[in-house]
């Protein structure tokens, strides 16, 4: 920040702004916005190019750009990629190198690390380091964090909440040279493919890395030639002070207080006795907060941890898209942010017992505690929660020749619906407010696995009913054309994830079931699996509160079915998995919503005529099957409808 961190950037004068950043304004906007064009150029060439699903279909990785050791690795420019990588990049680079050591940093080295207590997220995100140089010195660190398919561990491609410790976890890999003189370390690379399965993915992968690291690097070197190392350099910290800027002057709009919420997961993999609970405590005092999450469950006894940085990640993320989502994310959005994290807690796990791996689904209710938290103070700004839970779905096999198979996050509970805001509905097919991936597309995963994608279909009256509405439910089906083995790990099934805010309502809860050929032959009907109730009572429950003759999701007299009571679930071809996600939060009352929306939403079934009464007291005639051009409103009626369900409300 400039001298004066109470002097607005727009009041600094010429002459102050040329000392402190070395460039005028127009250069510095200039080199900010080509430092992103830079990071996403990197994203765009490996998104082209990667080989392995997670990578090309997924969007998997981020690229970042920091500054030296002199400036404290500030983090300058991000890409436009997976979120739950940005927010701990910044203490990855600097990690990383402070323990490989800067003075053994050498022009042509790449370093990689993919510690999670080092460098956050989990084993499988190597992170990729380039340091890039001028006059000698390192001038600035170019780094591409990707998911590899797999780095080891008791489960092929790591998906799984049944892993006990970090031994079972994957392959650590500290600090360590993966390139020298531009040359591979013979060594590095061995240790990767003696430990990883797929290596026939990971090395073209990791080639490709490589040469996005080495455009990155030249795009710099580039810009640095053509407006002087000053320039550049006062750009990322001017990019980062514009962060710290936005964001401050966003907080100073939070009334002071301190503010409470809670957030949990269902359990671990070990049983369904526990279950943990975030406690967050959010202290405002003028152009500052304070997140305090102490008083947070013992982290877990299996690998659903996350560790602090993604715990920071999750506050940084929440914050951004509450209050200041019109600047770029960089390093100095933390500027006026601290977070007190305990260590030891399902969302600051420590090796060697708190394993982290399904590390968002622990994150994720770190964002949505303050999401709720912040309800009352930010009135009809609040954002309605999302669904919560990657719900994510790994399974192998072979084919019938031998060749091994591996899907993952491709045909689970992955994408779903969004909360409800001022402006409009929630979305109803997005990734988690945490990430930002790609949806697989399903040519791609039928391409890739011995599976069919029957069903990707929204769920009726799913959605918190609002005067704009949560997001829909999805359900997602995917028949199983081999023997295989699988991991599911919903965590979010006991209790709705998408809050309803400003007067709005919560959205449904999801559920995970499958279906043996004997309880239904998809290839023998000739038909796939219904969605009404009774379709339920011979499926076999992997999660969800359901009721336990007919197994239909029954969140206020069901059961709840614990996701692991078989760590691996094993199944005959034939065999469907049916995933549905939580719904999304509602904004404002659903009285208050325009009955012709109801209208429409009963015409697209997102509503059913009984929902649009019950819900939102629109009172609806026809058929939206036969005639969805032919509902009509009875506005007499619904009138009526909407008085009895004001003065219920009224009274409490």
């Amino acid at each position: 920040m400039t001298s004066n961190p109470h002097v607005s950037l727009k009041d600094v004068d010429e002459a102050q702004f040329l000392a402190e950043y070395g460039a005028d304004r127009f250069t510095a906007s200039v080199l900010s916005s080509r430092m992103r064009y830079i990071v996403q150029h990197m994203c765009s060439d490996l998104l082209n190019n990667a080989f392995s699903m997670i990578l090309r279909d997924w969007y998997d990785f981020a690229a970042t750009i920091s500054g030296p050791r002199e400036q404290n690795y500030p983090m300058g420019a991000v890409s436009n990629s997976l979120v739950l990588f940005l927010g701990t990049m910044a203490e990855a680079v600097r990690n990383t190198i402070e323990e490989y050591g800067p003075a053994e940093v050498r022009e042509g080295d790449v370093i990689i690390a993919n510690d999670p207590y080092r460098t956050g997220n989990h084993v499988n995100d190597i992170c990729f380091i380039r340091p890039v140089f001028h006059d000698g010195k390192v001038v600035t660190y170019i780094t591409l964090r990707a998911h590899q398919l797999d780095m080891g561990g008791i489960v092929p491609a790591g998906f799984s909440a049944t892993k006990r410790n970090v031994y079972e976890n994957g392959l650590v890999i500290s600090p360590s040279l993966l390139y020298r003189d531009d040359k591979p370390i013979q060594s590095s690379f061995n240790l990767i493919f003696d430990n990883a399965r797929m290596a026939a993915l990971l090395l073209p992968d990791i080639k490709t890395i490589y040469q996005n690291l080495l455009l990155g690097e030249r795009l710099v070197k580039e810009s640095i030639e053509k407006y002087g190392i000053d320039a550049y350099l006062g750009a990322i910290r001017y990019s980062c002070d514009v962060s710290a800027e936005s964001m401050r002057e966003a907080i100073t709009q939070i009334p002071d207080g301190v503010y409470h919420a809670e957030e949990g997961i269902d359990c671990d993999g070990i049983d369904d006795t526990v279950e943990y609970r975030l406690k967050l405590e959010l202290r405002k005092a003028g152009e500052n907060i304070e997140v305090d999450l102490s008083g947070t469950s013992p982290q877990a006894r299996t690998s659903i941890n996350s560790g602090t940085l993604d715990t920071k990640t999750a506050v940084g993320v929440a914050l951004k898209s509450l209050i200041d989502p019109r600047t770029r994310f960089t390093s100095g959005s933390y500027r006026n942010i601290d977070v007190v994290i305990p260590p030891g807690t399902f969302v600051s796990a420590t090796p060697p017992d708190g394993a982290i791996f399904l590390y968002w689904e622990t994150a994720m209710p770190v964002l949505l505690a303050i999401y709720r938290a912040l309800e009352q103070a930010l009135g009809e700004n609040a954002v309605g929660g999302d669904y919560g839970s990657l719900s994510i779905h790994n399974a192998h096999g072979v084919l019938d020749d031998g060749t091994p198979w591996v899907t993952t996050a491709q045909c689970g509970g992955e994408h779903g619906p969004w909360g409800a805001t001022k402006y409009a509905d929630g979305d109803s097919y997005e990734a988690i407010s945490l990430a930002n991936n790609l949806d697989p597309a399903t040519e791609a995963i039928e391409s890739d696995v011995p599976g069919v994608v029957l069903r990707k279909e929204y769920a009726i009256d799913s959605g918190g009913p609002g005067t704009n509405r949560g997001g829909a439910a999805v359900f997602k089906d995917t028949m199983w054309l081999r023997e295989a083995e699988h991991w599911s790990s919903p965590m979010h099934t006991k209790r709705t994830s998408g809050v309803g805010v400003h007067g709005g309502k919560d959205g449904g809860t999801g559920a995970v079931w499958f279906f043996e050929p004997e309880s239904f032959d998809v290839a023998a009907k000739k038909d796939i699996i219904g969605l009404e109730r009774e379709v339920y009572a011979d499926a076999v429950p992997i999660s969800g509160v359901l009721d336990p003759e007919t197994k239909h999701v029954d969140l206020e007299n069901g059961e709840y079915f614990y996701f692991a009571s078989s760590p691996v679930w094993q199944t005959k071809r034939g065999a469907v998995f049916r995933y549905l996600t939580n719904g999304g939060g509602g904004w404002g009352s659903p009285l208050e919503r325009d009955p012709e929306r109801v209208k429409n939403d009963v015409r697209d079934e997102y509503v059913s005529i009984e929902g649009a009464y019950r819900d939102y007291g629109v009172v609806i005639t026809g058929d939206p099957v036969t005639d969805p051009e032919g509902l009509v409103i009875d506005h007499e009626a619904t009138s009526r409808r909407r008085a009895e369900l004001a003065a219920s409300t009224a009274q409490g």
